[in-house]
């Protein structure tokens, strides 16, 4: 039984270039195809392409690739055929008369690789919801298919007997995760009110998918967060307590990581995950300097971070495996610093970058608190940048410089003894 889980499926992946994509951008996808099915346990054998005007509306590509990828399949026994796009009811119903082997699209791979990342009920649900969603315009095309089907890429999720089921059966269950979602968003605004009320400084991580934020995450928080080196290897939103090296305590979270041409049912069904984002006070932007698409990469966060309307966060963006870059990278002009996740040095490098970026959002103390404050002291130790604290004697009253967030509490108190 355990055998039978490390077997890879063979798969064979076709793409169709339009005229507006130029060469080098589609190689760059149809290796991006690559790496999610190899994320999702495939054996890639073969990537076959065709240059089009357009796509073939009923077949996505024409006659004769399909010929091609006919023989192809039977040479080389193929389990999969993965397209680079999202396939029409049509066309997938079209091609799926035409070859042995199961069809999927670009969509279905992700999806799949969702449902198998999963860990949360709320991530479950989602991916749930948005499988759901895909496959109800095509399940007049895809009944006998998917009473075929064995398991597999692009068949993980609901499962197949639920999807033989009619359509008033799969809109009532729609209904039923929408509903549940709500409850459980509700649950997160919640606990996102009882933080902001708590005024601890937040941090999001974003970026490109296998960035390396959770490497860094773990890193900074000495957490157990789920890192490899495979495409949406985070899926569930984890925050943790990160202490700065002042002593100040702030909230790190790690989210999704982003795709271009994420499928529209996942960006509406991940919308909630990604809101933390839009509670941080600092965005930290991990870009993999090591990938040649790493400008595109960057270019694809930024538009997304644009959807979340959080243009106002200020970012500081993390170039990460410096160790591995290319001769032709050429960083973005924003404010930014080039780290190995695996350097201890690096590491350190970047709390102290982002103390600074915290400590720019703040503004500077310098008042004397009585010794027998001691509460008033202990908190501007985890409550603020606490630069300088010593005892002077002829006063006999500690001395403290700092820096303080101006949107909690404590400010009122020390913007009272700085007047004194």
């Amino acid at each position: 039984m355990i055998e039978n889980q490390t077997i890879k499926e063979r798969a064979l992946l076709v793409g169709c270039q339009l005229p507006h994509i130029d060469d080098e951008r589609f190689l760059y996808s149809m290796d991006e195809l690559a790496s999610l099915t190899a994320t999702a346990n495939g054996e890639v054998l073969m990537s076959l392409s065709q240059k089009r005007e357009r796509v073939h509306s009923a077949t996505y590509i024409g006659k004769g690739k399909i010929e091609e990828i006919a023989l192809l399949e039977e040479e080389l026994a193929v389990d999969v055929i993965i397209f680079n796009d999202e396939l029409s009811p049509s066309q997938m119903r079209n091609l799926a008369e035409k070859f042995n082997a199961r069809v999927i699209d670009r969509t279905q791979l992700i999806l799949d690789i969702f449902a198998s990342r999963a860990k949360s009920k709320e991530g479950k649900l989602q991916v749930e919801l948005a499988q759901y969603e895909y496959l109800l315009p095509r399940l007049g095309g895809q009944g006998l298919a998917l009473s075929r089907l064995g398991g597999g890429i692009g068949t993980r999720g609901p499962g197949e007997t639920k999807l033989e089921a009619d359509r008033r059966h799969i809109r009532r269950r729609i209904t039923e995760i929408k509903e549940q979602l709500q409850t459980i968003v509700e649950h997160r605004n919640r606990y996102r009110d009882r933080r902001k009320k708590n005024q601890t400084f937040q941090i999001s991580l974003v970026g490109y998918t296998n960035a390396g934020k959770s490497t860094i995450f773990n890193r900074l928080t000495e957490s157990a967060a789920f890192e490899e080196n495979l495409l949406f290897a985070t899926l569930d939103p984890v925050t943790r307590r990160f202490i700065l090296p002042s002593g100040l305590t702030t909230l790190l979270t790690d989210t999704v990581g982003f795709i271009e041409d994420l499928p529209t049912s996942l960006i509406a069904a991940f919308r909630s995950t990604l809101e933390e984002v839009k509670e941080a006070d600092l965005i930290l932007h991990v870009v993999d300097s090591s990938n040649p698409d790493y400008f595109n990469h960057e270019k694809t966060v930024y538009h997304i971070l644009e959807e979340l309307e959080v243009n106002h966060i200020p970012i500081l963006t993390i170039y990460n495996k410096k160790d591995l870059v290319s001769i032709h990278f050429v960083p973005s002009e924003n404010e930014m610093l080039f780290i190995s996740a695996y350097e201890k040095e690096d590491i350190e490098k970047l709390q102290k970058k982002i103390e600074e970026k915290v400590i720019s959002q703040m503004e500077f103390y310098h008042f004397y608190v009585s010794g027998e404050n001691g509460k008033l002291l202990a908190k501007l130790k985890s409550d603020t940048v606490l630069l300088e604290q010593q005892f002077i004697e002829e006063k006999e009253m500690y001395e403290c410089k700092g820096y303080i967030n101006p949107n909690i509490s404590l400010y009122q108190q020390i913007h009272h003894l700085n007047e004194q």
